[in-house]
């Protein structure tokens, strides 16, 4: 029987090589700072007593995903797409297969993977639970984002009080409830400090809810969390709370949304109607804080998504191109065919290796947070712990964006090249590389857009935050061809300088940003390059080795040093400066 854990060898790799890392972080601090150094082994039968214990448990848990995800859930996702999500008489009513699945998923005690133990949840790091919503996404891209939404219940462990946590937080890993993030309105997309849905208190003090939320995915959901303007007169980020309130008759469904894709996720249109709602955190700092900790695990989410679906799109490409016969031949013998698979099978390896990367520094991110104002409360030292804390925050706030931008950007090339291999029958139902693609699309629109990551990684890139790491990584000892593929990461690394400098020196913020996407991949190129690099470099090590990373390595490196040079050239040239004139030339 196929199980999407075990029968994925590049998963497998990285799983196996978390305490291996080559990107700076230590994933053994990860797992010793969420099991509290093993203290929880007391308390509950279920924690691991030491390091290798909670890998053994990580492992057997994403075994039992692997199968769900293969034998369960993916037979289902044809008819999910079909049937879709139903909206009458003001209820939203979940496909037969996603009830069944989110049904299975629930008595695998799956849906609090993240929570903490005393809440019923398995206390999980971020990155075992984003190889979980990998395999997910892989089986069924929209049951995914009701089973990425353990990240409100994660948000409540986090901000909320001891009593708001045993309120809510049981039923999210039982699966009692699922959740909702209800930030967008019609009139704030991206631009979140435009909020204007109300809150407000009666005179005991309880908060209520007042307004309209758009595009909520899951917004039918028993627990939401919103953003909520509760500062009157206020029309910025500072005047912004959170709330959590449930589902009840104060809210008005006014609509689904019919899709092109993701049919078997609601996306709700919600009215507000003096909902009851509960403060969490402090007032004030619903999007200061709070969204902010949500948009990092968002985006990441929409990562794994994205390779879940492109791994898919691969496989029935694969699968394809070696069954179907033309000229007297598979056409995966086609050099053209076997040319576009390649591609896409680096590009997964590539993108996998980034976006474990990024879990990884997240985890790192968060556990340090926690730390510290533990130290803090405890008026203990915590100079070393907040340093490190610093440091992973820059990282993440670069990472994150750039991870969401490359694997949903890549996610659609990928689904897309998977159709075109199956030709005229991929454009058919019959085959459901047409729902891959269908799915893939959003992608890169949901969570803020591809320009939304573009600026939002800009800062991270343009102050060089990954320039210590690199540095490290140039001073590494590197085995045979590997040092050739070192000198052409050292080559886009000087021309990404260059244009650095080219920029700056021309004090032109309007020229700033209109490079941000170049210089962005082309950081991006440098900092996979080097993680692929030195997997290569271990391999080599290894008796026997393991060519295939060697053969990612240069394949995805010198593809890169190409379009860092197309990159390099549309700056210095000002390529974009007509965006300056538009006005003038989009008539």
């Amino acid at each position: 029987m196929p199980n999407y854990f075990l029968d994925n060898p590049d998963i497998l790799y990285h799983f196996d090589r978390l305490d291996l890392s080559q990107s700076g972080q230590s994933w053994k601090e990860v797992v010793e700072l969420t099991e509290e150094n093993f203290s929880q082994a007391g308390k509950f039968g279920y924690a691991p007593v030491n390091y290798e214990d909670a890998m053994e448990n990580y492992r057997k848990v994403l075994e039992v995903v692997g199968d769900i995800a293969a034998n369960y859930i993916a037979p289902r996702a044809s008819d999910i797409d079909e049937e879709g999500a139903l909206f009458k008489d003001g209820k939203v009513t979940y496909a037969k297969g996603t009830r069944e699945a989110l049904d299975m998923l629930s008595k695998a005690e799956l849906m609090g993977m993240i929570l903490p133990r005393e809440y019923g949840g398995l206390n999980f790091p971020t990155t075992i639970y984003m190889m979980a919503v990998e395999m997910i996404s892989r089986a069924e891209a929209s049951l995914m984002n009701l089973f990425g939404l353990q990240d409100i219940g994660k948000t409540i462990a986090q901000f909320a009080d001891d009593k708001q946590k045993e309120e809510f937080l049981p039923g999210f890993s039982t699966g009692k409830y699922t959740g909702a993030m209800a930030l967008t309105e019609p009139d704030a997309g991206s631009d979140l400090q435009a909020v204007k849905l109300s809150a407000y208190q009666d005179e005991k003090g309880n908060w209520f809810l007042r307004g309209v939320k758009r595009f909520i995915t899951n917004g039918n959901g028993q627990v939401l969390l919103v953003l909520a303007r509760t500062e009157p007169g206020t029309k910025d980020a500072r005047g912004l709370s959170m709330f959590a309130c449930y589902g009840d008759e104060t809210i008005k469904v006014r609509r689904i949304e019919h899709k092109l894709g993701i049919h078997g996720s609601p996306t709700c249109e919600l009215q507000f109607n003096d909902t009851p709602a509960q403060l969490i955190g402090a007032r004030r700092f619903g999007l200061l804080k709070y969204v902010i900790y949500l948009m990092n695990r968002a985006r990441v989410g929409i990562g794994a998504q994205s390779l879940g679906i492109a791994q898919q799109a691969y496989e029935e490409a694969l699968k394809y191109a070696k069954a179907r016969e033309q000229f007297g031949k598979p056409i995966y013998n086609l050099p053209v065919i076997s040319n576009m698979l390649i591609d896409m099978r680096v590009a997964l390896e590539a993108n996998r290796s980034l976006f474990y990367s990024t879990c990884v520094w997240l985890d790192k991110k968060e556990k340090y947070d926690e730390l510290v104002d533990k130290l803090k409360a405890m008026k203990k030292p915590f100079l070393e712990e907040n340093e490190k804390l610093k440091e992973a925050s820059k990282i993440v706030t670069l990472l994150t964006p750039m991870t969401k931008y490359l694997l949903s950007e890549s996610a659609n090339k990928i689904s897309y090249d998977a159709l075109q291999i199956h030709g005229g029958t991929g454009y058919m139902k019959e085959f459901s590389v047409e729902r891959l693609t269908r799915d893939a699309r959003i992608t890169n629109i949901y969570e803020g857009t591809s320009q939304m990551q573009v600026v939002a990684a800009a800062g991270g890139v343009i102050n060089n935050v990954l320039g210590d790491y690199f540095d490290a990584c140039e001073k590494k000892e590197y085995k045979g061809s590997l040092i050739k593929l070192l000198d052409s990461l050292k080559e886009i690394r000087e021309m990404f300088n260059e244009c650095l400098k080219y920029i700056k020196d021309k004090k032109d913020t309007n020229l700033q940003d209109i490079a941000s996407k170049d210089l962005v991949e082309m950081y991006a190129y440098i900092y996979i390059g080097f993680l692929l690099l030195n997997e290569a470099n271990t391999s080599t090590g290894q008796t026997g080795g393991d060519q295939r990373k060697v053969f990612t390595a240069r394949r995805y490196i010198l593809d890169a040093l190409a379009k860092a040079r197309k990159n390099s050239e549309s700056i210095k040239n000002e390529l974009y400066s007509d965006v300056l004139h538009a006005d003038t030339i989009l008539i």
